[in-house]
């Protein structure tokens, strides 16, 4: 690390602290600390009071949430508000009745606060409370410097903390800068992608799956080139960091081998439109519909309710059964026996029509049922049906089969037979009582 000019800076630190102490010596000083003090105290006790009846009212705002947002952020800042307000007139009385410089603290305060409420609020608009707090905190210290006017000082200070990698010097002033205009781009790059995928996503013209390619292209597009011109913004040198972006590169391919993978396979699965938003789906033992298809993963939700994060690797090189790939209408068998005193075509008869009463069934696919086989203890059936929403269940669609089969066959007396087992002995058994008297 470079060695940091501490002369300089201790006659800085020495300069600026002796007018601070010359400034603070006098009496003004003191007076104007105390007018902010009390103003400050005067408005944390009065938004005690007023505060929360502003937020009540606020809340009865309804379908504007970034409204909403916007407007609580102001109203939780009352005491920050009715202080600046006070300070603001305390100071103006003062500049009539005496000089300017003895109201320059005030100045300053009034300065510093009105940034403060200004960045505190317009931060909101963003989701995340953490980076919101983080970059309310980045801006506000950007500005108090300048108001402070100490912006060079602190400049030349964080330049002097530096490395030098061979011909790349590398300062403290100019990561900050680089993270600084790296993530406002990326930030911007992000707003934009989001608002043309959600355009993208209402033009009812495209398919679902080629929307969320479109979608994914354009927010990749987006973030790639505002690296690009981040980069290029900050004054790196790209082909300086050839050989050790290469380096970096082959660690990466084999640490995100998988990673890739499922990326470019997600990729494949859009462009193939094997699986689509809202399909219904069975890869191995998970059953349920497609809910979102992401850069690595596809989201699949289940009849229970959960949701399942399956990598979109698994639906290139795994068997996967897309129940409405090419329509969603789907056939179920019902599989029954009835006694061997039954009447076959009686049966088929009841089986067809207690399949027709389930609401999900199909009547322009009518139901058909066919005997299969002379079973050992009944004669055996298939009941054939088909349904159009398969993503609202198999098993809840057979039951219902099955209990309308029970109730029809119960009313016309066809039964459902039991397995049974006749025993033949080839010797003579004696059967002895136990409570029999014995023979004397």
């Amino acid at each position: 690390m470079d060695s940091i000019d501490i002369p300089a800076y201790a006659q800085t630190l020495v300069s600026f602290w002796s007018e601070a102490s010359t400034y603070l010596a006098q009496p003004w000083t003191f007076y104007q600390i105390l007018i902010v003090a009390v103003c400050y105290a005067i408005g944390w006790l009065i938004s005690r009071k007023v505060e929360p009846w502003l937020e009540a009212r606020a809340r009865t705002i309804k379908g504007k949430p970034g409204l909403l947002r916007v407007i609580v952020a102001v109203m939780r800042r009352t005491h920050w508000i009715i202080f600046l307000i006070l300070l603001s007139l305390i100071r103006l009385v003062t500049l009539e009745l005496t000089w300017p410089s003895r109201t320059y603290l005030m100045a300053l305060a009034l300065a510093l606060g009105w940034a403060w409420l200004a960045i505190s609020v317009s931060s909101r608009i963003i989701h995340n409370r953490t980076i919101s707090r983080l970059i309310a905190l980045a801006v506000f210290s950007y500005v108090a410097l300048g108001i402070l006017e100490l912006r060079p000082e602190a400049a030349a200070f964080l330049e002097q903390m530096a490395i030098q990698l061979g011909d790349l010097r590398i300062s403290a002033l100019f990561v900050l800068r680089t993270v600084v205009i790296t993530a406002g781009f990326l930030w911007i790059a992000n707003l934009v992608g989001n608002f043309f995928d959600s355009r993208i996503n209402t033009i009812e013209d495209l398919s679902p799956s080629f929307r969320v390619l479109a979608g994914k292209v354009i927010k990749i597009s987006l973030i790639v080139v505002a690296g690009m011109m981040a980069l290029s913004s900050t004054g790196i040198d790209l082909t300086a960091l050839t050989v050790f972006s290469g380096a970096v590169g082959v660690g990466l391919g084999f640490g995100l081998q998988k990673v890739v993978s499922n990326f470019i396979s997600g990729v494949i699965i859009l462009m193939d439109r094997s699986i689509k938003p809202g399909d219904t789906i069975a890869l191995g033992d998970t059953f349920g519909w497609i809910r979102e298809l992401r850069a690595r993963f596809v989201s699949v939700i289940t009849r229970d309710g959960r949701e399942y994060l399956i990598p979109n690797e698994d639906f290139i090189t795994q068997k996967v059964v897309n129940w409405s790939f090419s329509d969603k209408l789907v056939r179920l068998d019902v599989d029954f026996g009835v006694a061997y005193d039954s009447d076959p075509h009686e049966v088929t008869r009841l089986a067809i029509s207690a399949a027709s009463s389930v609401d999900r069934v199909l009547s322009h696919r009518a139901p058909v049922c066919w005997m299969t086989g002379f079973g050992a203890s009944s004669l055996d059936f298939r009941l054939r049906f088909w349904i159009s929403d398969p993503q609202a269940g198999l098993t809840n669609v057979r039951g219902k089969v099955l209990i309308a089969m029970w109730d029809i066959f119960k009313e016309n007396g066809v039964n459902i037979p039991f397995p049974h087992r006749e025993i033949i002995m080839r010797t003579p058994v004696e059967v002895v009582s136990r409570d029999a008297p014995e023979a004397e």
